[in-house]
């Protein structure tokens, strides 16, 4: 929303459906990058254990864990895969929320 308000400011007229899309999906990229560890802590507690077999007990375990034996690198694996689909749904989301909320709101003619 922020970066919708900024850009309606700096053309001085509301954003179109296109431009909310552009907002959307940069503001899901961003997203997506800055959530991708907690996402990869998340999927290895679900999975159970390491690669060993070795059980985990909880999220910090999963954690220290991870960085102990593979580095902080591992924190970011499948950030290119996450960062483009949640884009590209923050794109077709934001875009079809803004096209339909201006019919509703401008009528259907």
């Amino acid at each position: 929303e922020r970066a919708k308000v900024e850009w309606s400011r700096y053309q001085s007229c509301p954003v179109s459906p296109i431009q909310a899309a552009a907002c959307g999906s940069f503001g899901g990229a961003i997203a997506a990058a800055a959530t991708t560890p907690l996402d990869v802590v998340k999927t290895r507690l679900m999975l159970g254990s390491d690669k060993n077999g070795v059980p985990y007990r909880n999220g910090v375990d999963v954690l220290k864990r991870t960085m102990a034996e593979e580095g902080s690198g591992a924190l970011f694996r499948g950030i290119q895969p996450r960062v483009m689909w949640i884009s590209i749904g923050g794109f077709v989301f934001f875009g079809a929320y803004e096209s339909y909320k201006n019919v509703l709101m401008n009528g259907f003619y």
